[in-house]
């Protein structure tokens, strides 16, 4: 991507999220609030998330587990974790909306890869370290394949080997796609697909 695309990029994002942010905001607080009183802890999901060139950001959600919730960091359909709201509120991505501060930060996009814990994105080796050189995003292409992810883990007998071995590899594959065939047309493009469940 060059820098007259990434500077288009980060004009939209602003704009979007500023215009996303004031229209989402009720729901954000309503959602906070819910999560706050169900889990009994501040409802807002903070958690350091691997970002562009390889830092770390803290990335905003709303809770959607109880809090001090021991297990692995991949979730799947069936995890006991997730708090009653927090099974809708994900079901809706209404989890995600917070992250629209992340973007207006900075911190991420409104599309590219998604933002993973440190083990994952941050160990990428030869070329699959392009990745690091764009801000990870809300939704993408890989997203929108792996919208249900939580159901097809919750299928498999070992959910930890088979997104290490088959779905993060895929990501990773569509990622670079993505990346070599970027426009703002398909962002916008994406990111309707998200909002429609398609």
């Amino acid at each position: 991507m060059t820098p007259k695309q990434k500077r288009m990029k980060r004009a939209f994002d602003v704009i979007g999220a500023s215009l996303g942010l004031f229209i989402t905001w009720p729901i954000i607080l309503i959602a906070w609030l819910i999560a706050s009183i169900e889990t009994r802890s501040n409802g807002f999901f903070l958690q350091k998330r691997v970002g562009e060139r390889g830092e770390l950001f803290t990335i905003i959600k709303i809770k959607t587990m109880y809090p001090h919730a021991k297990g692995s960091s991949i979730t799947t359909a069936k995890d006991k974790r997730i708090t009653k709201s927090g099974r809708f509120f994900r079901r809706y991505k209404i989890d995600e909306l917070p992250q629209l501060i992340n973007i207006l930060k900075g911190d991420m996009s409104f599309v590219g890869p998604r933002p993973d814990v440190p083990g994952y994105m941050d160990r990428l080796e030869g070329n699959d370290r392009v990745l690091l050189s764009i801000k990870p995003g809300i939704t993408g292409p890989a997203t929108l394949k792996y919208r249900d992810e939580e159901e097809i883990l919750a299928k498999v007998d070992d959910p930890q080997k088979y997104n290490d071995e088959v779905i993060w590899p895929d990501k990773v594959r569509i990622n670079k796609q993505y990346l070599r065939n970027w426009s703002l047309k398909k962002d916008i493009e994406y990111i309707l697909q998200t909002i429609k469940g398609k």
